[in-house]
């Protein structure tokens, strides 16, 4: 199972949807209120999740069918990193440098161009900065950066497996 890119992407895929769904079990059965940067990380995921569920559906077999949703992954999960990372930085940097809070992201999409909103959320605002759960020390953000990780060497390690014969004859 673990030897061949179809299988592999498919448990990416999954993977990635389960941390939205666990995302989404905070939010609605726990209260915890995602920040616009959280937003932009479920957005990423979702990404992630999607190419790697199409690879497992299309499962090309050629080396360039895999190596093109393997880097379109990694480019997904790259920017859930970038996102992700710009977090946990905001969130350990002391607290007289922590910038203020800024409104909601509801808010911004009303009343300011979409490149503006996306601007203004990346350079992130107190809101991004407070910690409100965390296991293991790591806050959640973290986490999430670490499955951005460890997804986007899942899907580069499913394209390098050896291609696998159909044993069909051409």
């Amino acid at each position: 199972m673990f030897n061949s890119f179809r299988p592999m992407m498919a448990i990416g895929g999954i993977i990635a949807f389960a941390a939205l769904g666990f995302a989404l079990v905070l939010q609605y059965a726990f209260g915890l209120e995602p920040c616009p940067m959280c937003v932009f990380q479920r957005v990423a995921m979702v990404a992630v999740g999607l190419i790697m569920l199409a690879a497992a559906l299309h499962g090309p077999s050629g080396r360039l069918g895999q190596g093109i949703y393997a880097g379109l992954a990694a480019l997904a999960a790259g920017s859930g990193i970038a996102i992700a990372g710009r977090h946990v930085w905001l969130q350990n940097l002391p607290e007289d440098q922590v910038p203020a809070c800024g409104p909601s992201l509801d808010y911004m999409m009303d009343v300011m161009p979409a490149w503006d909103v996306i601007r203004t959320v990346l350079s992130g605002d107190g809101n991004c900065a407070m910690i409100d759960a965390s296991f293991l020390g790591v806050s959640l953000p973290g986490w999430t950066l670490l499955g951005f990780v460890a997804l986007a060497i899942w899907g580069i390690i499913a394209a390098c497996l050896p291609i696998r014969s159909t044993g069909t004859a051409s």
